[in-house]
């Protein structure tokens, strides 16, 4: 599946920035090898490491380590490549890139080694996704999932989902073709049993996928609500230390407050905001426009109410007197009913999916871990379970659209009998799979995807 070699050679340092023991730099094209003989004047035996002095154009050595060669198509890119391994000096490391780009090498871009490796058939889209996804871990979890993507467990399942598809394609544009034939292949009971175990195999995929981008990308939560309900207070009892200041004084978180947490394995970005109300002066005003770009971006809000104040009150009035509870819509809320030590209230979990409010004591902690509970099963991770992948959202949005497209495909069989209308159903259903694993990806969307990794990946 070569899609289009490229003839040129690339540069990068492979590890992270900073000082470090050991540096890696990484070259992958045609003059690879050779530029790794002329910076050790070494015959060089493929796969095999030499440990030798690493030479400036001048000759001059700049440090002596280990080179190894890896002609293609057997490497990670499929091309001929080389990596360096030396001393983690910044500075030499650069210099070491730059005497490679002097020998005839160029500035990798980011992800362009990852990038190659899929271009010449050495992993698909998804595998390829999964390195930056191993490399970007928050959490064990987060790698676990992203490595058993990596090693394509998740390209795995979507191609088994793929063939189930074309099988029941072509076995309706089969019996579309031989329209003569007695027997009428539409109302045969198994086209529809099919179909049905395959809407539930995408729907299960669907699940793990959600549960795979919760665990790569974490879920973000704003605190919000009235000036003294408590936000500071619960964010602390959330992040387990004092991060916000608490007074009895209205208004004293001024500023965003930023924490990121694992929460049983899930990545947790927290961010406490400064009280919702008419603002009293420019500081004030500041801080709630601050408080209103957060909310925006959010997965979730907690709005936090002093159970004293308000028992059976209205948690929108803040929001309200603000201006801003037009960004309440659609965006998914717990109501925290804080202070329920002195207003009585029992603590625990109340409500629907679209209206859940828990009761808790900040102070106290007493039914916090309710909250934590809810807030992971919000995320899909109730009970402990966690995503076999590692998935982004592009993944999500594919197999949402093929499952719509499954469920109108039994829709046209059942109820209209229409075998052509079903056929082009999942004909487009196949097509959304193709992109996740890249046998079916425009240009423009391979580069917003590769300009994402890091370079030297």
């Amino acid at each position: 599946m070569v899609l289009g070699a490229s003839t040129d050679t690339i540069v990068a340092i492979a590890t992270g920035a900073g000082e470090a023991g050991v540096g890696i730099v990484r070259l992958s094209g045609s003059h690879s090898i050779a530029i790794a003989k002329q910076l050790t004047c070494e015959n060089l035996t493929p796969r095999h490491a030499h440990y030798c002095e690493i030479k400036d154009t001048a000759g001059e050595a700049l440090d002596q380590g280990l080179v190894i060669t890896f002609p293609g198509p057997r490497s990670f890119t499929g091309e001929d490549t080389a990596e360096i391994q030396c001393h983690g000096s910044p500075v030499l490391l650069e210099l070491l890139v730059q005497t490679c780009v002097s020998l005839g090498a160029r500035y990798a871009n980011p992800g362009e080694f990852s990038q190659r490796a899929f271009l010449n058939g050495k992993m698909d889209l998804a595998q390829a996704e999964a390195v930056a996804d191993l490399i970007s871990s928050g959490s064990e979890a987060a790698m676990r999932s992203a490595s058993k993507s990596l090693r394509g467990q998740f390209s795995e399942k979507i191609d088994s989902i793929s063939e189930e598809l074309i099988g029941l394609r072509v076995y309706l544009e089969s019996a579309i073709d031989f329209p003569e034939e007695e027997i009428d292949f539409l109302s045969d009971p198994a086209i529809v049993d099919r179909m049905d175990a395959l809407r539930a195999l995408l729907a299960r995929t669907l699940e793990a996928a959600h549960r795979g981008r919760a665990l790569h990308r974490g879920l973000k939560l704003v605190i919000a609500g009235a000036p003294n309900a408590g936000k500071s207070s619960l964010m602390n009892q959330l992040v387990e230390q004092n991060s916000s200041i608490v007074t009895e004084q209205a208004g004293t978180t001024r500023d965003l407050v930023r924490e990121r947490l694992t929460l049983d394995g899930l990545p947790v970005e927290i961010v406490d905001t400064a009280g919702i109300r008419q603002a009293q002066d420019e500081i004030e005003k500041e801080g709630i426009r601050r408080a209103q770009q957060e909310i925006q971006t959010a997965d979730r809000i907690l709005i936090v109410v002093d159970d004293q104040d308000s028992p059976d009150g209205d948690y929108i009035k803040p929001f309200e007197h603000a201006g801003i509870a037009n960004l309440l819509a659609d965006i998914p809320t717990v109501i925290v009913r804080n202070k329920c030590d002195l207003s009585g209230r029992p603590y625990g979990l109340r409500g629907s999916d679209d209206s859940i409010e828990v009761s808790i004591s900040a102070k106290s902690g007493a039914g916090i871990d309710l909250l934590r509970t809810h807030l992971l099963s919000t995320a899909g991770f109730d009970d402990g379970v966690y995503s076999e992948f590692s998935a982004r959202a592009r993944h999500v949005s594919a197999l949402e659209a093929t499952l719509n497209c499954v469920e109108s495909a039994l829709q046209q069989i059942t109820l209209q009998g229409a075998g052509e209308l079903a056929a082009e159903d999942l004909r487009r259903g196949q097509e959304y799979l193709a992109e996740i694993v890249g046998r079916y990806t425009t240009d423009d969307l391979l580069g917003e995807i590769f300009s994402r990794f890091c370079i030297g990946k």
